[in-house]
């Protein structure tokens, strides 16, 4: 199974498990404000390893969409992100950092919207 990493914490995930999920099951304090559909950016996470070379093209759109979106490199939504190898991430907008009172709505098993995966640019 690969392994996620957050600061000191590792913890096994099953694949194909999105990274929203598996953040969240395993106590990271972590935010998503839309459900986990790519509509804002609050699950954003800074990839320190393992960053995927495909992401999805809701992702890109949502990612590309504003000017000051503009969030190449290594910065990723984690609601579109499949856990398919080891990685190592920091949340970027956290729970306890926030004036919300709950992360958001809990994002579904799969990936929404129907994941179009492209090569990251």
């Amino acid at each position: 199974m690969p392994k996620v990493t957050v600061g000191d914490k590792s913890f096994e995930v099953p694949e194909n498990t999105r990274l929203v999920l598996a953040l969240e099951d395993n106590g990271v304090d972590v935010l998503h404000r839309c459900g986990g559909k790519a509509r804002c950016t609050t699950c954003r996470v800074r990839f320190e390893a393992g960053e995927p070379e495909q992401m999805t093209q809701a992702e890109y759109d949502r990612l590309t969409r504003d000017a000051d979106d503009n969030l190449y490199g290594n910065v990723r939504l984690a609601c579109q992100i499949p856990v398919t190898h080891d990685m190592v991430v920091e949340p970027l907008m956290r729970l306890s950092a926030s004036e919300y009172d709950g992360p958001g709505a809990r994002p579904k098993d799969d990936i929404e919207p129907g994941p179009v995966f492209i090569d990251k640019p």
